[in-house]
């Protein structure tokens, strides 16, 4: 009988691409998307990092549930911006700003820098939770550089800047079978199986 692990979102396209990379796991799980999700007074998300924003937004939505529950936190993280947008790369820009708008405010808060200033990493952090109860915490990261301008149509938020040296792509111009390969969710996401058969 497959394991059953709730989401702590109402996010189909993350719920996709997590099931698409649960395929590849010998141990065998069924991810769906938690229930009334949007219903629940929202998780704040105020933490400084984002390990500790992944694993409260995981035992917050635990509490509702006897079933496991996994939680992830992602960001851009710009080391010669002191680390921004960080863990608040969904607000960077304002409530409400759109992607678009996110993007031409790194661009502009980067315009006179070159070579290594625009070193940057992905991050993303996943844990699981059962009944209010810690069971792992995942972190793993993608390494590139921020472009000038954007390119390529796929993937989302800051995709478009982000440039993968080692396919000399932007990860909004990689496939989505290479994304989940070399994107820091697919890493972190694989590393959560691994552990998966002796946590759950």
């Amino acid at each position: 009988m497959a394991a059953k692990i709730l989401l702590a979102s109402s996010n189909a396209g993350k719920l996709r691409e997590f099931q698409v990379l649960a395929k590849d796991s010998s141990f065998p799980l069924e991810f769906e998307l938690f229930p009334g999700f949007d219903s629940i007074p929202e998780f704040d998300e105020s933490a400084p990092t984002f390990a500790e924003n992944s694993l409260g937004k995981a035992l917050y939505y635990s509490r509702q549930t006897g079933n496991a529950v996994i939680a992830d936190d992602s960001g851009l993280v710009v080391p010669s911006l002191r680390g921004r947008p960080g863990v608040h790369s969904a607000r960077y820009g304002g409530v409400g700003a759109t992607s678009a708008q996110r993007i031409e405010k790194l661009l502009g808060e980067m315009n006179r820098m070159t070579g290594m200033e625009r070193a940057a990493h992905f991050v993303c952090a996943i844990s699981l939770v059962r009944q209010n109860r810690a069971l792992t915490v995942i972190t793993a990261r993608a390494d590139g550089e921020i472009l000038l301008a954007g390119r390529g149509s796929g993937g989302f938020g800051y995709d478009p800047v982000f440039f993968f040296p080692s396919l000399k792509r932007s990860f909004a111009e990689l496939t989505a079978q290479e994304k989940n390969q070399h994107s820091h969710r697919g890493k972190a996401f694989r590393r959560l199986l691994a552990v998966l058969p002796d946590v759950l």
